[in-house]
């Protein structure tokens, strides 16, 4: 199933995305993600039926405008240096276990969306999968952390590297206003049966920079899932960025950032492509 989030007036609803269109659901999103898979269900039926009722109306994805695939999630994690070829291109050891930082959910951005990037000068880009969470995870598993799963995304996890690399910590440089979008689908995790075999791959200006595969991941899915869960309960809604391939400008020799009227396009296995300007 492929679930998508939208606005409809100033209110964000979901929608889920059939060959005959974008059928609007009447849950709630909140609702949806705080239940996780318990609700796949429910929306499962509601397709089924409207899909045989001839005075179903449909929605043109075309029309809509978009919201972060995921609205209001409650945690928002990342791992760092999780790609073994990022790590090399960064000059930084590969980890021995998952590095994990957060960002917040100013951060979060939907699909077409502009990005401010005024008075910064060390924007990069990073395509990478994200996880949305299933049900409330605590001390899983590698073996049945995918069970946890409601569905994957693309996301692309911009960084301002000045202001994350000023301290200790990345915080600064990960969390700035939009700087986390996600979309346009959640694709639930019955569609995506091996996240370890997707390809990943990011375009600035339509000029291929990350191209990948989620199989150079130091950490799989499952692993930084169950990783996560022995420190935190992880809860439905809950989403966890997994890191980005080589590629990004903070890996090359000559490092031309960002400005503003870029364009990156991330793109991940059956997840749709993800595009968002950066502006001043």
């Amino acid at each position: 199933m492929i679930l998508l989030s939208f606005y409809k007036g100033k209110k964000v609803v979901l929608g889920v995305k059939t060959k005959k269109g974008i059928l609007e659901l009447k849950d709630k999103p909140e609702k949806v993600f705080a239940k996780g898979l318990k609700s796949l269900s429910k929306i499962q039926m509601s397709v089924e039926k409207a899909l045989t009722d001839k005075e179903t109306t449909y929605l043109n994805e075309a029309e809509l405008q978009w919201a972060p695939t995921v609205p209001n999630p409650g945690k928002i994690l990342c791992v760092g240096l999780n790609y073994r070829r990022h790590a090399a291109e960064s000059g930084m050891a590969e980890p021995k276990k998952p590095v994990l930082f957060s960002k917040f959910n100013n951060a979060l951005a939907a699909q077409g969306e502009e990005v401010s990037i005024k008075k910064l000068e060390q924007v990069d880009y990073e395509a990478e999968l994200v996880v949305v969470i299933g049900k409330t995870a605590k001390n899983v598993s590698v073996k049945n952390a995918l069970k946890y799963v409601l569905g994957y995304c693309n996301a692309n996890d911009l960084s301002e590297r000045a202001l994350q690399f000023v301290s200790g910590q990345w915080l600064l440089g990960k969390t700035l206003d939009k700087f986390l979008p996600l979309g346009p689908y959640l694709v639930t995790a019955d569609e995506i049966p091996d996240p370890q075999n997707l390809n990943i791959k990011g375009w600035l200006n339509g000029d291929l920079r990350q191209n990948s595969s989620t199989a150079d991941m130091i950490f799989s899915v499952a692993e930084v899932i169950s990783y996560a869960s022995k420190y935190m309960t992880l809860s439905p809604g809950d989403i966890i960025s997994t890191g980005t391939p080589e590629g990004v400008v903070f890996g090359m020799k000559e490092k031309i950032w960002m400005k503003p009227g870029d364009e990156y396009t991330v793109e991940i296995s059956g997840l749709g492509r993800l595009s968002n300007r950066v502006v001043e």
